[in-house]
């Protein structure tokens, strides 16, 4: 829109703006992506400011040879052919880090979301690890289960069986899947039928998991997460 509309030539003017815009994608890929993580937010000040003085230097000199390349083969070496906006090297160096520091500001959004939720995602796992106890109905009755005493979930339907070690079964009208989101992270769901506590494994395959003398199966589609869970 700035660098095409008054060249002799529409196409003149797209071609122009695809040899420059790989100048543009990679500045603003190399300094949002590589200088900001790498230096700027560890703290490494002079690093950060001495790379982005260096990719000034270099993105302003391939901005030199496009507009070399543009002069040569597109206006056939006549200025009044280009667009007056396209010979200012300025201007052109202004957009281009106009355009970089809009991405570095999208980025740190993007940034500071994703930290919120992983916050809110460690202060329900804390939530979870501080109560210590599953709190359910069972027979019309409120039941606390400590953690510690559950060895495995069972779903049956629209009901659950809690094996414990002290309680024996316990047995709930509850979505197993709404249960696990109660759970904190020492419990882990390895079937659709499963959620172990991991504190309870004796061993483990690729295709089973012992909890004692129990052995249950490890469903097809959570083979990968529990494999991640357990050798990590």
């Amino acid at each position: 829109m700035i660098f095409g509309q008054s060249w002799g030539s529409g196409l003149q003017a797209f071609y122009f703006i695809c040899l420059l815009l790989p100048v543009v994608m990679g500045t603003f890929y190399f300094f949002n992506f590589y200088l900001v993580p790498e230096f700027l937010l560890t703290k490494k000040f002079f690093w950060f400011g001495l790379y982005s003085f260096y990719t000034l230097i270099v993105s302003l000199y391939l901005q030199m040879l496009v507009l070399v390349f543009s002069y040569v083969y597109l206006a056939n070496f006549s200025w009044e052919v280009m667009d007056t906006n396209a010979t200012d090297t300025i201007l052109l160096a202004f957009v281009m880090y106009a355009i970089v520091f809009l991405g570095s500001f999208l980025v740190m959004l993007q940034q500071l979301a994703e930290r919120q939720r992983e916050i809110d995602l460690f202060r329900e796992e804390k939530e979870k690890a501080d109560k210590q106890f599953l709190e359910l109905l069972s027979n019309r009755q409120l039941v606390r289960i400590v953690y510690e005493d559950i060895i495995y979930i069972e779903s049956l339907s629209e009901y659950i069986h809690i094996h414990t070690s002290n309680q024996g079964k316990i047995t709930s009208k509850e979505k197993i899947s709404a249960l696990g989101e109660k759970l904190p992270g020492q419990f882990l769901r390895i079937h659709r039928s499963f959620i172990i506590n991991t504190q309870k494994i004796t061993r483990f395959s690729a295709s089973e998991i012992e909890l004692g003398s129990i052995q249950l199966n490890i469903g097809r589609s959570y083979k990968k997460e529990v494999s991640q869970k357990l050798k990590g």
